[in-house]
C-alpha cells in the first residue's frame, strides 16, 4: 500500500470525506516531511509509515471541530496540524506560528510547492505575535493548557475558542484553568494505527 493509500484509508476509517486533491496534497506534504527531516531534524519520528499515523492522521482527527473562518496554529513545528488543516479546509484562513527558523522555512517551502493560498507562516515567538485575533487557536504540542492560554490569549477573538490537542485527559490542567476560561467540550479522538489516548479540549472565555 502506498503512503497516499494509507492516508486515504486512515481518513476513511475516521469518517472523514476528503477530496482526491486533498489526499494527494497530504501525501506530497508527507514526502516533503520525510525529505527535509533527514537534513533538518524537524521531528523525532523517523519512520515514514509512523509519520502517516502520528503526524498526518493525528492532525486530521481534529477536522470535525474546525470552523474558522480564521485559525492560528500555535507552536506548529513542522506545520502540524496547521498544514493538514489548510489542505483539507481551503475555505479557512490558516496561520501557522513557530519561533524556529528552520521549521518555518520548511513550512514556507510546503506552502510554495503545494500552492496553499489560504496558509500563512509566521516566524515569531507566540507572546510577541500581534496579528488580528482569530476565531480558533489550536495547539498540538504545548507543554500545558495554562501555557497555551497565557501566551496566546491575545490571538483569540473575544468569542473565539482555544483547541488543545492532548494525549491523556488532563484532569489536573483543567482543574487549574485560569479565571474567566471554561471547558466548553471535550472529545476523545481515535487515530488509526496509534496507541494511547488522544483528546481534543475546546475552551472559551466564560
Amino acid at each position: 500500500m502506498t503512503f497516499e493509500q494509507q492516508i486515504a484509508q486512515g481518513a476513511n476509517t475516521m469518517g472523514l470525506s476528503l477530496s482526491d486533491d486533498a489526499i494527494a496534497k497530504l501525501a506530497a506534504y508527507h514526502q516533503l516531511l520525510i525529505k527535509w527531516n533527514k537534513a533538518f531534524n524537524l521531528t523525532a519520528v523517523r519512520d515514514p509509515k509512523e509519520m502517516v499515523s502520528r503526524h498526518i492522521l493525528d492532525s486530521l482527527s481534529c477536522l470535525p471541530y474546525i470552523k474558522g473562518p480564521r485559525l492560528i496554529d500555535v507552536g506548529s513545528g513542522a506545520g502540524l496540524p496547521g498544514i493538514p488543516i489548510a489542505i483539507c479546509c481551503p475555505e479557512v484562513t490558516v496561520y501557522s506560528l513557530d519561533s524556529n527558523g528552520k521549521k518555518t522555512r520548511f513550512q514556507n517551502q510546503v506552502k510554495a510547492e503545494l500552492g496553499l493560498d489560504n496558509f500563512t507562516v509566521l516566524h515569531q515567538r507566540v507572546e510577541q505575535c500581534d496579528i488580528e485575533p482569530c476565531d480558533q487557536v489550536i495547539s498540538r504540542a504545548f507543554a500545558s493548557i495554562q501555557d497555551m492560554l497565557e501566551w496566546s490569549h491575545q490571538l483569540c477573538a473575544p468569542n473565539g475558542t482555544f483547541l488543545a490537542m492532548k494525549g491523556l485527559y488532563p484532569d489536573d490542567e483543567l482543574a487549574a484553568l485560569p479565571e474567566g476560561i471554561s471547558l466548553q467540550s471535550s472529545h476523545a479522538l481515535t487515530v488509526p494505527n496509534t496507541e494511547g489516548a488522544r483528546h481534543l479540549l475546546i475552551l472559551g472565555r466564560s
